[in-house]
Parts: structure tokens; C-alpha cells; sequence
């Protein structure tokens, strides 16, 4: 590897302002991190939270990405778990200290040391990464191409939240139907359940889309379902959703909010949560999440619907994105 080597790379400097392509030179890999030629990675919605400040302590200036997929080109001194050559997908989560109470307790996820890819490490808008190599899941070959990368993020929160319902639910809304709830619906139709998706007003394109993915029902977000709900999952980043989500639930149900972001939820009457329904949220993903999820992937298969685009056309993809323009996830591919 040469040790002059530059890569193209779209860099975030300040909130609200459009990410800038550059050339820089190309990260070194330090202990125990590999570096990683990216080959494709996704435009995700905490992306964008990133640029408008609504995460407000990013690393500055900052690669932002996290649903990364590449090749193992380097590696740092000390024991390695990868070797060059392996093919890897790179997830939001980017480091645990090991040492704090949540991690002793299997509960990395809420780390008070975690470090993220794309917000407080360098991620994946570039032609190369460095990864702590314990945070890198190797991934089947039928994952390495771009139709993959959406499994790093939207896939694996999709599966986090969706772990959170009981096995014993069977009707389960979904309120934001994007790149994590394309994928999770898959998991949960292979489980035999019925799947309720809800879309933004008159998007008929995104319900009969869901409607082939095998969801019993679609239907705009301020319609109610058919029949009272075991179980919601809301990927919108709208507080506005939780009452009415609520409102939608059997009694005992659980809705989960599955953003890391999400707008002022706003008061509700206690009568639509009485009857022992819940809500809880969910942060980050854990390594077991990732081994979990990718195995159950090959499964089904989960297959995602994914819009490319180049480097340098960046901007455009978080515009769509940001605008309800993009069916299932954007990727950014690598020339």
C-alpha cells in the first residue's frame, strides 16, 4: 500500500451546508483497525439528522456514511481478526470501551465510551476507512455488492426493533415504510406475520410496493388498520405518529420508536395508553444484533431495492432522500 496515498471523499464541515468533495490523503490504520477499500455505502436518515444539526457532536471536519461494505486492504499493528482480502460490512456502531457497566452486561449498544461510524469516527463517503476490526461483520458473498449495504444500518436497527416485539405478536404496524422497514417486512412476512404498513398521505407507489413485499395491508399513516395491532414499529422520524400508532395498538401492545432522532411527540390522553400498552425506544445495534441478523438474511433472503449513485453526486442522493424521493435506500458506489 503505498504510503502517499490520496482517496476522493465528500466532507461535512458545518450544519446545513452541503457536504464538499475533496481529495485527502488516505487514513492510516492504527492498532487493532483495518484499512478498508469501500466499495458501496448508504445515505441513511441519521445522515442526514447529522447535516442539519439535529445530532449536534460530530467530529469536525467529518466523512460521513455508515452502512459501509469494502474490501480489507491493510491492517494496524497488533492481533488481527481480519486479514487482507476479507470482505466486510462497517456499522454505526464503531467502538465499546469493554469496561463500563452496560458493556459487562451485554448491553453495548448504550456503551458511555461507543464511538460511531460517520459521526464520530470517518465513515464511508470515501473511496477508503479505517474500522476497528471488532466492530467489521464479514459478510456472505451474496452481500458484497451494493444490494448489501443497506443490511449495515437500515437492516440491522430494523432487526434490533423488531427483536423488541414479543414472538408471540403476530399483527405488527409499520409506520415509515423506507430502507429499514423494506427489509424488516421481509423478515417478518418469512415468519408468517401479518404486516401493516403505513405511508405518507396519497405515496400509492411506496403502499403497492409494499403490498408486493407481502404486507397484509397499506394505507396512508393517518388511516387506522383493519383490525387492532399486537405490535408497531415506527421508522419515521415524526412524534406526531406515536398517539396516533397508539390509538392503532390492541391492549397490551407495544410500539417501538426505532429512529435515533425523532420530532416533539405531543401530549396525548393517558386512555390511549392505558390497558398496559407500551412504548419504548431503541438506541444503536450490538455485535450479537449484527451475527443475528446477517444469518437470518441469507435465510429469507432478504432482498433490498436500492438507487445508485456516484461520489460525487452525494448531495443529490441525501436530497432525494431528505424529499420522500428514494423507494427502499441510496447507495453511493464506488467507481
Amino acid at each position: 500500500m503505498p504510503t502517499r496515498l490520496t482517496m476522493r471523499a465528500m466532507i461535512f464541515e458545518k450544519a446545513g451546508q452541503p457536504l464538499k468533495y475533496s481529495t485527502l490523503p488516505a487514513p492510516q490504520p492504527g492498532k487493532g483497525q483495518a484499512l478498508i477499500k469501500v466499495s458501496a455505502c448508504v445515505v441513511c436518515r441519521t445522515d442526514i439528522h447529522i447535516l442539519d444539526g439535529d445530532l449536534q457532536s460530530p467530529k469536525l471536519p467529518l466523512v460521513p456514511g455508515h452502512e459501509i461494505i469494502g474490501t480489507v486492504v491493510d491492517l494496524g499493528a497488533g492481533n488481527s481478526i481480519l486479514k487482507v482480502g476479507d470482505k466486510v460490512g462497517v456499522p454505526w456502531l464503531g467502538f465499546t470501551c469493554g469496561i463500563c457497566d452496560y458493556c459487562k452486561n451485554d448491553r453495548e449498544n448504550l456503551c458511555v465510551n461507543a464511538r460511531f461510524t460517520g459521526y464520530t469516527i470517518d465513515g464511508g463517503f470515501a473511496e477508503y476507512t479505517v474500522a476497528d476490526q471488532r466492530f467489521c461483520f464479514p459478510l456472505p458473498d451474496v452481500y458484497m455488492n451494493p444490494l448489501g449495504a443497506p443490511l449495515l444500518c437500515a437492516g440491522l436497527i430494523g432487526y434490533r426493533s423488531y427483536k423488541m416485539i414479543d414472538a408471540s405478536a403476530h399483527k405488527i404496524g409499520i409506520y415509515g415504510f423506507g430502507a429499514a422497514a423494506h427489509i424488516i417486512t421481509q423478515v417478518a412476512v418469512y415468519q408468517k406475520k401479518k404486516v401493516f404498513a403505513f405511508t405518507r398521505t396519497g405515496d400509492n407507489e411506496t403502499q403497492q410496493f409494499a403490498l408486493q413485499l407481502g404486507c397484509s395491508w397499506a394505507g396512508a399513516s393517518t388511516e387506522r388498520p383493519p383490525e387492532p395491532l399486537d405490535a408497531s414499529i415506527i421508522f419515521a422520524q415524526a412524534g406526531s405518529l406515536v398517539p396516533k400508532a397508539l390509538e392503532d395498538l390492541d391492549k397490551g401492545g407495544l410500539l417501538v420508536c426505532g429512529g435515533i432522532h425523532m420530532s416533539d411527540i405531543p401530549s396525548f390522553p393517558y386512555r390511549i395508553l392505558w390497558e398496559e400498552r407500551i412504548i419504548r425506544s431503541v438506541a444503536n445495534l450490538t455485535r450479537k444484533d449484527g451475527t443475528e441478523f446477517l444469518n437470518l438474511a441469507v435465510q429469507v433472503p432478504v432482498k433490498t431495492q436500492v438507487e445508485l449513485f456516484k461520489l460525487p453526486d452525494t448531495n443529490e442522493a441525501i436530497d432525494k432522500l431528505r424529499n420522500g424521493k428514494i423507494q427502499g435506500a441510496a447507495v453511493i458506489v464506488m467507481d
